[in-house]
């Protein structure tokens, strides 16, 4: 069963009317599903930070409602504004990152938080650390099909890739967090 049915009758030509109920029903639908592929694709262990890349999300969804040509694929086209945050957040990152790095003259280190080895449990742990040693792209293919049940169809929808690259891209993100599980054990 999906997380995110696309068949479900939502609120969209109330919601491109403005009308404030049905941001509300759209926004309680799709709220917790899109805050935990955020939460998984950014990486990030301030929840403050996913909370922010949702609420830019949804702030950019009320803005462009007008261009969504199919209410019906509504939740693929806010997780593809998801997406595309996630990702410009990600290169902002980056490109912070390399400037402090270039002012410091030394690589940024990276502790790790120990409340978090606290709270999950090891098995977790050390599965989440190695699917987060995969590529951006990768996690995302195996967050969209596997968490929220997203088809290869809506996926290429939301990445902008075409149905073939999208199966491509998951073979090869299911194979690389195989292999990187079989080097752990």
């Amino acid at each position: 069963m999906p997380v995110v049915a696309e068949r479900e009758q939502l609120p969209v030509p109330q919601a491109r009317a403005g009308e404030p109920a049905a941001w509300d029903t759209l926004f309680k639908r799709y709220q917790l599903p899109l805050y935990v592929y955020v939460f998984e694709l950014v990486h990030d262990d301030d929840e403050q930070t996913s909370l922010d890349v949702v609420q830019e999300t949804f702030i950019a969804a009320a803005r462009h409602i007008g261009g969504l040509r199919d209410g019906g694929k509504f939740g693929s086209w806010l997780f593809g504004i998801a997406h595309q945050k996630c990702i410009q957040r990600w290169r902002r990152q980056s490109r912070e990152r390399d400037a402090l790095e270039e002012i410091a003259g030394s690589p940024l280190e990276v502790e790790d938080d120990p409340r978090e080895l606290l709270i999950r449990q090891e098995r977790e742990a050390e599965f989440m650390s190695l699917f987060n040693q995969l590529p951006l792209p990768q996690r995302s293919m195996l967050l969209l099909h596997f968490v929220e049940d997203f088809s290869l169809e809506e996926i290429a929808g939301i990445t902008g890739a075409q149905p073939g690259t999208v199966k491509s891209r998951l073979h090869y993100a299911k194979r690389a967090l195989r292999k990187l599980i079989e080097e752990k054990t």
